[in-house]
């Protein structure tokens, strides 16, 4: 497992003092990829960026191949590009929803063990099973 921490800067350096460091990387807005973002080779991520549409999209289901120190390799696991690599490089990212502007710099990925259900609709699944080894109310759905 290797551990990547975002670069955290404020964008007005008369506000510097007022928001520590420590304060930005413990924020963590809507649709702004985590400070402290850990990865392992063959892992399924969710790109949360357009970065080379429509392949790679925001949305997109990738599984990492190569972790290096400033970009990660993957692979395209589902939609128009399926199958090919790219290179993800970090990427400054800065919300807008905050009373102050600052800048992230980190990888536009996030960990996607599992899928929400509008990402879901209009996907098929060849060979669909449920796991009842645990009779709770939930349930469980595999894609070979």
């Amino acid at each position: 497992m290797k551990e990547y921490l975002s670069m955290d800067t404020i964008m007005d350096t008369e506000l510097s003092t007022s928001y520590p460091v420590e304060f930005l990387n413990s924020l963590e807005p809507s649709g702004v990829p985590s400070h402290k973002l850990q990865l392992k080779l063959n892992v399924p991520v969710m790109l949360m960026r357009n970065l080379d549409a429509p392949r790679l999209s925001n949305g997109t289901t990738l599984r990492i191949t190569k972790l290096g120190q400033n970009i990660l390799g993957a692979t395209i696991l589902t939609g128009v590009g399926k199958g090919n690599s790219f290179i993800i490089p970090r990427i400054p990212v800065i919300p807008t929803d905050l009373p102050f502007q600052f800048k992230r710099v980190q990888f536009p990925v996030k960990l996607s063990f599992a899928v929400n259900i509008n990402k879901a609709q209009g996907q098929t699944l060849q060979v669909a099973g449920v796991h009842l080894e645990n009779l709770s109310s939930k349930a469980v759905i595999y894609d070979n």
